[in-house]
């Protein structure tokens, strides 16, 4: 049995890409979700999943947000990144923070089928023709990769505090007291090396991913 998780916020792509992999596939399950939340739970509630196909464009993945964020918390689970997107530089930044493939969506079911059947042999699947970008080329990979060394719940914190949300807020959402959430924040600014959360902000704000 071989088990995927599509990771898409719009219904009938998903139900689409199930409905073209599920022939492809001998004793395939395919479980969904739809948002960064429902994907983390998906992925804790669903222990045997062999790979997770994920939408870049996802409600509360933004700056690469969702992809940094799973593969902190599941590094086990190998992750494919499927983005209407298809521009060198997005490629090269999710390659660069650990992704195992990169799919356009404009391309064909087979071609994504025999894609994700290369990465669950532990290699990596690009598009033909992806000359991936170096790092020094890639504006913003030190400030992700910055991010991406955060802990799971700094990361959760900064993803609120990036939405304006205040500590109280914050502690409410997050089931912690504000002192625990005022010592997350000062650890992320040391960690981005800044002053103040306004400043972490900016920075967040100025990441390139066009």
């Amino acid at each position: 049995m071989v088990k995927f998780l599509i990771a898409d916020d719009h219904p009938l792509y998903r139900e689409a890409l199930v409905g073209a992999l599920t022939p492809l596939f001998e004793n395939v399950d395919i479980v969904e979700s739809d948002d960064l939340a429902s994907t983390i739970s998906t992925l804790r509630a669903n222990t045997d999943i062999n790979l997770a196909l994920l939408d870049l464009d996802m409600p509360g993945c933004e700056n690469l947000y969702g992809l940094i964020h799973i593969l902190q918390n599941f590094p086990n689970i190998p992750v494919v990144v499927v983005s209407a997107s298809d521009s060198i530089k997005v490629i090269s930044k999710v390659m660069a923070l650990g992704a195992k493939g990169f799919i356009p969506k404009s391309t064909s079911t087979s071609v994504i089928a025999e894609a994700l059947k290369q990465v669950m042999k532990g290699e990596v699947w690009l598009p033909n023709g992806i000359v991936l970008q170096d790092n020094d080329e890639l504006s913003g990979l030190d400030l992700i990769r910055l991010i991406s060394e955060l802990t799971p719940k700094q990361s959760e914190v900064l993803k609120l505090v990036q939405e304006g949300l205040l500590n109280k807020q914050i502690a409410y959402n997050l089931n912690i007291t504000e002192a625990t959430v005022k010592a997350h924040i000062s650890a992320i600014l040391r960690r981005l090396n800044v002053n103040t959360r306004t400043q972490a902000v900016l920075l967040l704000k100025g990441l390139d991913l066009d």
